[in-house]
């Protein structure tokens, strides 16, 4: 198994801190201009795929995904 890769997805609007759990371990940051974004470890690329599905799911508007670089 490798080593998790961090991503940060950029969502539209703020999530409030009832969001964490949905999205564990990605943490939450509202950015001033008012996004959010979710950054943190993701084991594969099924889990990235969950996450974005669960996005999708929750009709939550995706604007970016970045893998962040070493």
């Amino acid at each position: 198994m490798s080593n998790p890769i961090v991503y940060q997805i950029r969502i539209k609007d703020h999530l409030g801190d009832e969001w964490a759990e949905w999205f564990s371990p990605l943490v939450i940051h509202n950015e001033p201009r008012g996004d959010a974004t979710l950054t943190g470890p993701v084991r594969d690329q099924a889990e990235l795929i969950g996450f974005l599905v669960k996005i999708h799911n929750l009709n939550l508007e995706l604007v970016a995904v970045h893998r962040v670089m070493d």
